[in-house]
């Protein structure tokens, strides 16, 4: 079963955002404590002592897309390309985040296919702006975006498109508790935007081959 979802709100790595002053180690550990409590358990126990040291480093991997910016792994392009001005596309690009709204993960691949301009970027770039926006809290819908946002604005290309396939454990895990269920979502800019032919051969790309 598939939600099929095609976001029309654009939002770019740079948006404004309100400054926010991060507390420190030990305060994030204090929470953790907190939350074990909370739910029932006693954090004094002994298979729970180091659980929030260990909780607040892995937070550290999971959410460490906002010490890392899109825009400076975008950065260097190559010109030398031999004249090739098709389209460049890099499909199945696994990826891990989490829901903004219950900090539940969601998991899926990515797809990325642009037309070159003023060059190409290496390929394991566009594989780290995804690892970088989807390791922050998040919607599919602003992943997407922001993804073939801060590609567009960096690499001007003829055209972006981007497609994102999901399982989101909080529709497995909680509420609903429905398995086997994808969300998809995609975005298009330039020749992928305004040609729905350019749009159908993305897909077919995707799929050749499966």
């Amino acid at each position: 079963m598939d939600v099929l979802i095609n976001p029309a709100a654009r939002q770019g790595e740079h948006a404004k955002a309100r400054s926010l002053t991060r507390p420190t180690r030990e305060e994030a550990e204090a929470a953790v404590r907190t939350l074990i409590a909370w739910s029932g358990d006693d954090p004094d126990r002994e298979g729970l002592l180091d659980t929030p040291s260990r909780v607040a480093k892995a937070y550290g991997e999971l959410f460490g897309g906002y010490d890392r910016s899109a825009v400076d792994v975008l950065a260097r392009t190559f010109q030398d390309v031999g004249g090739y001005d098709d389209i460049v596309l890099v499909r199945d690009i696994p990826f891990f985040s989490h829901c903004e709204h219950h900090m539940v993960p969601f998991v899926g691949k990515a797809h990325i296919g642009y037309y070159p301009q003023e060059g190409v970027v290496g390929l394991s770039k566009l594989a780290r702006v995804v690892d970088i926006f989807s390791r922050r809290l998040q919607t599919q819908e602003n992943l997407t975006s922001q993804i073939i946002g801060a590609i567009d604005e960096t690499l001007k290309p003829r055209g972006v498109a981007v497609m994102i396939e999901a399982e989101h454990q909080c529709m497995t895990m909680r509420g609903v508790q429905k398995h086997g269920v994808s969300t998809i979502t995609t975005q298009f800019t330039g020749v992928f935007r305004d040609d729905p032919a350019e749009q159908v051969r993305f897909m077919t790309l995707i799929r050749a081959g499966r």
